[in-house]
């Protein structure tokens, strides 16, 4: 069968073939057979609009990448930014917008309100300052002798600081503090080891040893040839001066260390008579004029 022009196979008049005569969704009661019998408003409320709704969806899928950028930036921001940000709510509302404060080796000393001594924390200095060693000779007795090619105490340390006693004050002169080398290094290990096993302990204070060729040396009437060394006693305050009376001594500490310089091997040490310290017989000796100091002296290592 065959098909002619102007032929028809079906009744153009069909009403599911016609063309809508008015937008929206109640159209569908005319051209789709499944909304049949709906009212048209029904219609209307129950279908959404697809461009309204692909707008909304972006919407909220923007949303959420949002949000989860936020929840991993927040993740790598800096200690030091949140804890910037977090100041206002734990009181720090007057430096919420300052950096936070470094920690330099400027501030690791801890001084009392006098400026002269440590406050319940401990003080410590950075490091250890460069010393120069030289293998020294010590030549004659202590009261009438030289030294030649000594070593030098540097003036402060992390755990000595030195007193002047012709000027009274903080710090020893650096003439006035040379030594034989094996008494410098014997020195340096004491006061390491005091300070190390008496968490509590100042600094200890350093004064006069010989001066850079020995010999006679003011208000002394020994210390010519670097054996000698003058050890002030600890305070209670813990300032860092000699103590003005046998009250001001700090006792346990200071026995601690005639103990200490005793068992590296101390020819003698010289203490005051009030300061009541003791140790061996002919070791530890009770002397006139040592009422704030103890004088340690080393045997020669030449003999």
């Amino acid at each position: 069968m065959g098909w002619r022009r102007d032929e028809s196979w079906f009744d153009p008049e069909w009403p599911w073939l016609q063309e809508p005569t008015h937008g929206g969704a109640g159209s569908l009661e005319l051209n789709a057979p499944a909304f049949f019998d709906l009212d048209p408003a029904t219609l209307v409320e129950a279908i959404p609009n697809g461009l309204a709704e692909s707008r909304r969806r972006r919407a909220e899928l923007r949303q959420r990448r949002d949000t989860r950028k936020t929840r991993t930036a927040a993740l790598v921001i800096g200690p030091a930014v949140m804890m910037a940000v977090a100041a206002p709510k734990l009181g720090g509302t007057s430096r919420a917008n300052e950096p936070l404060a470094q920690d330099p080796p400027s501030q690791m000393h801890a001084t009392g309100r006098d400026g002269l001594g440590p406050s319940k924390s401990r003080e410590r200095t950075s490091s250890i300052p460069a010393i120069h060693w030289h293998r020294a000779a010590s030549h004659g007795l202590p009261y009438a002798g030289s030294l030649h090619d000594g070593t030098q105490l540097p003036i402060e340390g992390p755990d000595w600081v030195t007193w002047n006693p012709v000027e009274d004050r903080v710090p020893n002169s650096q003439n006035r503090l040379y030594g034989n080398d094996r008494v410098i290094r014997t020195l340096l290990a004491v006061i390491a080891a005091f300070r190390s096993e008496s968490p509590d302990a100042p600094r200890v204070l350093v004064g006069d040893i010989s001066f850079r060729h020995g010999g006679p040396m003011e208000q002394h009437r020994s210390h010519q040839n670097g054996l000698d060394v003058d050890i002030y006693y600890p305070r209670r305050d813990r300032r860092r001066r000699p103590p003005a009376s046998a009250s001001q001594i700090d006792r346990k500490l200071t026995q601690d260390l005639v103990d200490r310089f005793v068992a590296a091997g101390a020819e003698k040490v010289f203490v005051g008579y009030a300061a009541g310290l003791r140790g061996p017989r002919g070791v530890v000796v009770p002397y006139p004029n040592h009422g704030d100091h103890m004088h340690v002296r080393f045997n020669n290592p030449k003999g």
